[in-house]
């Protein structure tokens, strides 16, 4: 890889994977940057490829035939679907958690359950697969209350509720409406916290990582943070 620049493949669609892409491209190791399958506006500066994320044999034949030295993958799914994995297996470096580590982003019950067996603080919650365990502990509950899909959800997953009315209808649908797919199989019924949202993002190699700024999504649809939350209006750091 030193004998040659580098050619790099970003993984994704969106806004983040647009931005991934123009800052590989900056970097004078690099020689090509393609996205897959990329967007609109990515197609203007780069090559975009058709590719359906969540294959990853896909992914694989194209890394092999455009002779890419580097993976960045952006979205969840793929790292849940154990890309980066199968990409290392076949010899193909990759930037991104294995299948094991994005577990934590995928599965919201195992990401609570990890941070109580570590004593990592975490707002009060329980994990439920069948309505009726969920309805009783619901009512030992303060308002609001937080109703999770377990899983993969685009950012929709989330509901604040502010009545035990409006809790129990949405512990329905998702366990037994099916509103989310496998992704609303479990559910988590977590404490209410309030207060400002932040991220902390840090690139991570063995024990080594690097902290980057601290940074806030906008994530309700509504002017003055109100209305249900989405998957993302946009982002900033630093943060307050």
């Amino acid at each position: 890889m030193n004998e040659k620049n580098l050619n790099i493949l970003v993984l994704g669609s969106g806004g983040r994977e647009h931005t991934l892409a123009k800052i590989c491209s900056q970097s004078p190791l690099v020689d090509e940057v393609l996205v897959a399958p990329g967007n609109g506006g990515i197609e203007q500066e780069f090559r975009v490829l058709p590719l359906a994320v969540e294959d990853n044999e896909s992914i694989l034949n194209i890394a092999k035939e455009e002779e890419i030295d580097l993976v960045v993958v952006g979205p969840e799914v793929p790292l849940c679907n154990g890309v980066v994995d199968a990409l290392n297996e076949a010899d193909v470096l990759a930037y991104g958690p294995n299948a094991a580590c994005a577990r934590l982003e995928g599965s919201k019950a195992f990401s609570k359950d990890f941070l109580a067996r570590h004593n990592i603080p975490t707002a009060e919650y329980g994990n439920f697969c069948e309505v009726e365990p969920a309805l009783k502990y619901l009512q030992s509950c303060a308002l609001p209350v937080v109703v999770k899909a377990s899983g993969l959800a685009a950012g929709k997953g989330v509901i604040i509720c502010n009545s035990k009315e409006e809790a129990e209808t949405e512990i329905h649908d998702m366990l037994s409406g099916n509103r989310f797919g496998a992704s609303g199989s479990e559910v988590v019924i977590e404490e209410f916290l309030e207060g400002e949202e932040a991220s902390l993002h840090l690139i991570c190699s063995g024990e080594n990582y690097v902290t980057l700024p601290m940074s806030q999504d906008h994530k309700k649809v509504g002017e003055g943070d109100t209305g249900p939350n989405t998957g993302g209006m946009g982002a900033y750091a630093p943060t307050s």
